[in-house]
């Protein structure tokens, strides 16, 4: 149930964050440098997440624990990316800041539940 949340929370997440960019990019001075970086990296995310999802997703169908480990160390790196997007990007809105925390949050706990999940797979 929580990656079917994840699922949709990280489309909304990329839609949202990639309209706000294009705002940001309009009204404010945005570097063309910094653009192509935000840019790159929240594509990149939207990427990170689908393959998280795929394995976390088989790894739980499957009761395997190499698919759900490979979507515990995917979750970190897109908790990363979540912090660049919270914290670091070249201009953080109101919005930037609340989605991105939820969205850490979210990954915060799947990790949690995804290292149970692995734990009773072992035993």
């Amino acid at each position: 149930m929580m990656l079917y949340l994840s699922a949709a929370y990280g489309a909304l997440y990329f839609l949202a964050t990639l309209l706000m960019v294009t705002y940001k990019s309009q009204v404010f001075a945005y570097p063309p440098s910094h653009l192509v970086l935000d840019l790159t990296l929240l594509f990149l995310l939207g990427i990170l997440e689908a393959a998280r999802l795929y394995f976390g997703t088989k790894g739980n169908l499957t009761e395997a624990k190499v698919p759900l480990a490979a979507s515990l160390v995917l979750t970190v790196a897109g908790a990363l990316l979540c912090v660049y997007f919270l914290l670091w990007q070249t201009l953080v809105l109101w919005a930037d800041s609340v989605l991105s925390a939820t969205r850490l949050a979210l990954h915060s706990l799947e990790a949690v539940l995804q290292v149970v999940a692995i734990a009773a797979f072992i035993s």
